[in-house]
């Protein structure tokens, strides 16, 4: 018996030699055969693990070396003849040079797959599952051996052409590409490297250069997004007359919307999934947003200091003998220029908002910065009606008496004097403030605002609205005091004529 052994331990020494010489020859050619007796010796030698394992070695090193030379003439020399053309002959175009390379690859690790599960593994043949999954789910039993070979194998293969496919990808991101071709690329990358990685393990050399490269090309995505930001705010844009977005809201909303088609259209792998797109909308709108209200508020302070010029002009040669009523009614020039202050800066930025929300209402993946845009819109309309009514009280007299009736309104002088006795709303004063309110209303050279640069018809319509119910709301309040007994008024009809209701007719509410 011991005879035997040793006789059977010799041959299968020389069946181990026979072997490795048959697999030197597999690197001869680009697509070897394996021939049924070379299957049937290594199916003889995995009763030898150790053996078996210095035959798929010697594979796996003939194997490396001539993917290596394949790949290296794909890119310089091109196939037979020179069809297909060299690869680097697109170097110029960086999707379809990243794309042939990506593309060559697959198709090798197709071919090699198929290869050393043919020699390693002949009887799994009939199972086209890739190496990863089938290793999954082959881990307890004795086949679980033979996919981690088979891994193995596969990655000792493609270990060689990581370097030169890396140096080519990361001359092509050096280069500076455009915004759309460096998404492109990253979408593209992407793709490929869950395709890989189910094909031949994460663990692997060629899965992380090309998850690597991945993220480099995501990097330099959004490194050109932050330095067209940083441009933007370094030199914001001065406010056109008619208030209108500036060319730099268009472009960046048309750039978006090609790279939203961009990311609709990309490919999604069985086993991955589609990127979250918030960072990119963000990282693209972000900075257009803070253009926007930069030169709104450089807009704002230089009509505030045009104001305060104006204003001490006019009151140094102003007229000393008019009465109280022409005083705020006639002083129209100082009333535009309050508006002109705050006003237009609100309307130049609600112009910039909606320029952007609009163009994103139809796109479910921008869905909640459209909603937060709209958010923001409404926030800037709230304020800008606030301070149209502000001004409006402000010039028949009444914003700085409010406060009084808003704290009747509270309950928050349950004890002290009647309004009637106190200076700011005493009948006399009171009498002369709303006098202006309805001249304000009722007369011809006065108007409430039309915000008429306002570019979004629905939006105008409704701040003209909300001003009009605010001096309402505003107007019953004062009313609803004066006819109050607690308040003390003589003769309360006389002071305020015209009830709520009719206030509201002639706003047209």
């Amino acid at each position: 018996m011991d005879m035997m052994a040793m006789y059977q331990e010799g041959a299968y020494e020389r069946l181990c030699r026979w072997v490795q010489a048959e697999c030197r020859k597999l690197g001869d050619t680009d697509n070897p055969e394996v021939s049924e007796l070379l299957k049937a010796a290594v199916r003889c030698l995995k009763e030898r693990p150790v053996l078996f394992k210095y035959s798929a070695e010697e594979v796996a090193n003939m194997r490396h070396n001539a993917l290596f030379r394949r790949f290296i003439s794909a890119l310089t020399r091109g196939g037979p003849g020179g069809m297909p053309r060299p690869i680097e002959v697109h170097a110029h175009d960086p999707l379809r040079y990243v794309g042939d390379m990506l593309g060559w690859l697959h198709q090798a690790l197709a071919s090699e797959h198929e290869l050393v599960l043919a020699l390693l593994d002949p009887d799994a043949l009939g199972d086209t599952g890739s190496t990863a999954n089938r290793f999954s789910k082959n881990v307890e039993n004795d086949s679980g051996k033979i996919e981690a070979d088979l891994t193995f194998v596969l990655d000792r293969i493609f270990e060689g052409v990581c370097r030169p496919f890396k140096v080519r990808v990361e001359q092509v991101l050096q280069s500076q590409p455009s915004l759309i071709i460096s998404y492109k690329l990253s979408n593209t990358l992407e793709f490929y490297s869950y395709t890989i990685s189910d094909l031949l393990g994460r663990e692997t050399a060629l899965c992380n250069t090309l998850w690597a490269l991945k993220d480099a090309a995501q990097k330099t995505f959004f490194e050109i997004l932050k330095s067209c930001g940083e441009k933007l705010l370094r030199y914001p844009p001065l406010v056109a007359v008619d208030l209108s977005p500036p060319a730099a809201v268009r472009e960046g909303v048309s750039l978006l919307l090609e790279i939203i088609e961009t990311y609709k259209s990309m490919m999604i792998p069985a086993s991955g999934k589609k990127a979250a797109f918030d960072p990119v909308i963000s990282a693209l709108l972000n900075p257009i947003i803070q253009m926007c209200e930069q030169a709104a508020e450089a807009h704002k302070s230089k009509g505030a200091d045009y104001s305060s010029r104006r204003t001490r002009m006019s009151s140094d040669s102003g007229q000393l003998s008019r009465s109280a009523v022409d005083a705020i009614l006639s002083n129209n020039y100082s009333a535009t220029f309050s508006q002109n202050n705050e006003a237009p800066s609100q309307i130049f930025l609600i112009n910039c908002l909606c320029a952007i929300q609009q163009p994103l209402l139809g796109h479910e993946v921008a869905a909640e910065y459209a909603k937060k845009l709209g958010t923001m819109i409404d926030n800037h309309v709230h304020v800008l009606v606030e301070k149209e009514v502000d001004t409006i009280l402000r010039r028949c007299g009444l914003s700085m008496k409010m406060h009084h009736f808003h704290n009747l309104l509270n309950k928050d002088t349950t004890v002290g004097a009647p309004l009637a006795e106190l200076e700011d709303t005493n009948p006399a004063s009171l009498s002369e403030c709303l006098k202006a309110f309805f001249g304000f209303l009722l007369g011809s050279e006065s108007s409430l605002p039309e915000f008429e640069q306002m570019q979004v018809p629905k939006l105008r319509s409704d701040a003209c609205i909300q001003v009009a119910r605010s001096l309402a709301d505003a107007y019953e309040l004062i009313y609803n005091a004066i006819m109050d007994p607690k308040n003390c008024y003589p003769d309360p009809k006389s002071l305020a004529r015209h009830p709520p209701d009719q206030i509201r007719t002639i706003l047209g509410i």
